[in-house]
C-alpha cells in the first residue's frame, strides 16, 4: 500500500510531535496555516509539516486525519470536517469525553472512518514515548499502529468500541492532573503558616509523593490553560457514570486561576503559589 498523507488539525506542542512522528510512514504531513498564530507556524516549521492555504486542501489531499487541540474546540473542527465530507481515517484524539467521542463519530460517519485516540504521557521528544490509545473499526486502527510503528508514539489498540480510548485517557488524567492541584493547594496552606518546608520533608520520606517536588506546581500553572478543560471533560465523564464530579470541577476552577500562565517556562513556585492565593 502506498504511504498515507497525514493531515493535523491545530499542531500544537503534542499534536505537532506526534505528527512527526508519523512521517516515518507517511508520504507527507500536512497542516492548515489559516487563522494560525506565529507560534504555530514556527512549531510547525521546526517539526517539518507542510503548510496548506485552506482546510479544504487540507482533507483533500489528506488520507488521514490527526486532530489534537484544545478539548473545548473538538467538536467545532470535527463540524468544519464534516461539512467538507471528509472520507478518511479520522483519528479523534483529544482529551474528550467518551460521549462527546462518540456524538463525533456520528458526525462524521458514514463517510470517514472515526478512531478514537487517547494520548498519555508527554510530547515525544527528547526520548520521550508516549501511549496512543486506539479504539474503533479494525481496519482504521490497523492503519494508525501501522503509522506510528517504529516510533516514539507507542500505539495500541483496545478494542472497537468507540469511547474506550477516550474514557482511559480522562481516568488517568483525573488522577495525574488533580493530585497536582491538590499538592498546590498543600503547600499553599502550609506556606501560609511557614511550615512548607517541613510538609515537603514530611512528604519526602514516603516514595512517590508529588507533594515531596513542589517544583512541579509551576509546571501545572503553566499548562493549567489545557488542563482545566480536560478535567471539565473528566467531571462530565464522571457524572454520566452515576459518580460525583464535583472534586474534578472544582479542580479545573482551581486551574482557572493560572490561566494567565499559559506555556509560562520561566514560572517559578512563588510565582505560582502567590496567583493561586488571589481570587
Amino acid at each position: 500500500m502506498d504511504q498515507p498523507t497525514i493531515g493535523i488539525l491545530h499542531p500544537g506542542s503534542m499534536g505537532a510531535a506526534v505528527a512527526a512522528c508519523a512521517a516515518r510512514h507517511s508520504a507527507s504531513v500536512l497542516w492548515c496555516e489559516a487563522g494560525r498564530s506565529p507560534a504555530s507556524v514556527a512549531r510547525a516549521e521546526r517539526f517539518g509539516l507542510t503548510a496548506v492555504p485552506t482546510l479544504r486542501a487540507l482533507l483533500d489531499r489528506s488520507d488521514i486525519i490527526i486532530s489534537l487541540c484544545p478539548p473545548a474546540a473538538a467538536e467545532d473542527l470535527a463540524h468544519d470536517v464534516a461539512e467538507h465530507r471528509f472520507e478518511g481515517v479520522y483519528l479523534e484524539a483529544n482529551a474528550i469525553n467518551p460521549k462527546r467521542t462518540a456524538r463525533i463519530a456520528r458526525l462524521l460517519d458514514p463517510a470517514a472512518s472515526v478512531v478514537d485516540g487517547g494520548v498519555i504521557g508527554s510530547p515525544p521528544v527528547g526520548g520521550k514515548t508516549p501511549m496512543l490509545f486506539l479504539s474503533g473499526p479494525p481496519s482504521a486502527t490497523e492503519r494508525i499502529e501501522a503509522l506510528f510503528a517504529g516510533t516514539a508514539v507507542q500505539a495500541r489498540t483496545m478494542g472497537t468500541e468507540v469511547g474506550k480510548a477516550s474514557a482511559l485517557k480522562l481516568a488517568y488524567a483525573s488522577f495525574q492532573k488533580t493530585s497536582r492541584v491538590l499538592v498546590a493547594l498543600s503547600v499553599g496552606m502550609a506556606r501560609e503558616h511557614g511550615v512548607d518546608q517541613e510538609l515537603i520533608e514530611v512528604a519526602s520520606r514516603r516514595t512517590d509523593s508529588y507533594l515531596s517536588e513542589p517544583q512541579y506546581v509551576a509546571k501545572t500553572a503553566a499548562r493549567a490553560w489545557r488542563w482545566g478543560p480536560e478535567l471539565e471533560e473528566a467531571a462530565e465523564a464522571l457524572a454520566a457514570a452515576g459518580l460525583p464530579p464535583e472534586m474534578m470541577r472544582a479542580a479545573a476552577s482551581t486551574l482557572a486561576r493560572w490561566h494567565d500562565f499559559k506555556d509560562d517556562r520561566e514560572l517559578t513556585l512563588t510565582d505560582a503559589l502567590d496567583r493561586l492565593a488571589q481570587p
